[in-house]
């Protein structure tokens, strides 16, 4: 089973690096794509099984999931550990099933991970939490997943971009420390001091409440039109801030995606309009 395990975060790491549709750190998909963009999942199983079954993509294959912090949340074990490495290893096969078609992001809890620091959530260290429970279920082997789980983590892309202006990423810088970000870091390969505060790849993922001066300066850095994230709770699933950011959960009964096609132009309104409740998926 450990060996199994390896050999899926192995592959699936590879399956990130060889997307035929990064450049980079970026993601650029086709004009024709057809696009389900969830937010955070942490460990959430219901869901995750819901915006597969919406996509089902052996039947559409210009359909494009995108899928971002699935770990941290959810199932625990006898002893309170997170299981939440249990979902991130069913992802990563379904992006080796179809890896042109399934797009993660690099997330805050991703960072963490790969970093070692730590990571609160509903009061408990998550990191902490999830290695206790890979240790009493990987046993010898454990040390070594942990070390693929974060070569597969540190092998996401850091953001998606669709032909129609919309640029999707788990988060975006802040005004405190905007003046310290690098731009140029979705053009370049990722180094691992990038994804230590303050540098560029942690200031991407860990922002909140960015100002809609920074907003309206970040879209015309990366010329684009409107963002959609995660990383911000949202307990009714969604929330629009300015004209140019809509912010989604898909970790709870109140989680939502947004799915919009590549070849058309969509004001925020019209992206609101494009949410899906997941509780509405069979």
């Amino acid at each position: 089973m450990a060996q199994q395990v390896l050999q899926i975060l192995k592959d699936g790491a590879s399956a990130h690096q060889s997307d035929k549709f990064r450049k980079a750190n970026t993601v650029f998909l086709p004009a024709d794509a057809d696009v389900i963009v969830s937010g955070d999942l942490h460990g959430n199983r219901r869901n995750f099984e819901r915006i597969v079954s919406l996509a089902k993509l052996d039947k559409n294959p210009n359909t494009h999931i995108i899928l971002q912090e699935l770990i941290h949340g959810g199932p625990e074990d006898d002893s309170g550990g997170c299981l939440s490495f249990q979902l991130l290893i069913d992802a990563v096969k379904l992006k080796i099933e179809y890896p042109d078609n399934v797009h993660f992001l690099l997330g805050n809890h991703d960072t963490a991970f790969i970093s070692r620091s730590e990571v609160m959530k509903n009061g408990k260290e998550m990191n902490q939490s999830m290695r206790d429970a890979m240790r009493r279920y990987f046993k010898k082997e454990s040390e070594n997943i942990d070390l693929e789980m974060a070569r597969l983590l540190f092998a996401q892309p850091l953001a998606i971009m669709c032909p129609n202006r919309i640029m999707i990423s788990h988060s975006l810088p802040a005004d405190r420390l905007f003046e310290k970000f690098e731009p140029g870091i979705l053009n370049r390969h990722l180094k691992v001091n990038d994804i230590v505060r303050p540098q560029s790849a942690y200031l991407f993922t860990w922002g909140r409440r960015q100002s809609p001066e920074i907003i309206n300066k970040l879209a015309g850095i990366f010329d684009v039109d409107t963002f959609i994230v995660g990383h911000q709770s949202q307990p009714t699933g969604f929330d629009r801030y300015t004209d140019r950011m809509l912010i989604i959960a898909s970790d709870h009964s109140h989680g939502v995606v947004v799915r919009f096609n590549c070849s058309k132009k969509y004001s925020i309104d019209e992206l609101i309009s494009c949410i899906l409740p997941l509780a509405s998926i069979a």
